[in-house]
């Protein structure tokens, strides 16, 4: 096998194993899901982590993507996300756009971060894990304790950056 060969063979196993969109597929999943807000950015996504730490959950926003919002909450005021911060659930969008996924997702590769099993831990039943096959449609909203116990093979690593 030429090196050129063996790169195209590479890439091939990727396409089929990796999702390589994974953001669209969380920009798709909050037009399905009305009743779902994108993770705030800036000065909100800093209050609300700031309200979190304060009530001893102190979480990345990289943990989450997306929130199911009680509606009188208010993202720009502290004290509102505070008073609500029992009701708001947290959403980590996991994506697969490859056929071989079923409609239970057994199939489903993909990785839990550091993150995401921290505030699954800080956060309880308050952190969801939504699982979207684009392939599908299907949705199941899961746990990180949940998909641990289902998990038919699991694979540890370390992720760097130099």
């Amino acid at each position: 096998m030429t090196p050129l060969e063996l790169v195209s063979a590479r890439r091939g196993h990727l396409a089929r194993l990796a999702n390589q969109r994974g953001a669209e597929g969380e920009r798709d999943l909050h037009l399905l899901k009305a009743d779902w807000t994108e993770r705030p950015r800036g000065a909100r996504c800093r209050k609300l982590l700031s309200v979190l730490a304060e009530a001893g959950k102190p979480i990345k926003a990289s943990a989450f993507d997306a929130l199911i919002l009680p509606p009188s909450v208010d993202l720009d005021d502290a004290a509102s996300i505070a008073a609500h911060l029992d009701e708001i659930i947290f959403i980590e969008i996991k994506t697969a756009n490859q056929a071989r996924v079923k409609p239970d997702f057994e199939g489903f590769f993909f990785a839990l971060t550091e993150n995401e099993i921290t505030a699954s831990h800080l956060l309880g039943e308050q952190h969801r894990v939504a699982l979207y096959n684009k392939v599908t449609g299907d949705i199941l909203l899961t746990s990180v304790p949940d998909i641990v116990a289902r998990a038919k093979s699991s694979t540890w690593q370390l992720s760097l950056q130099l």
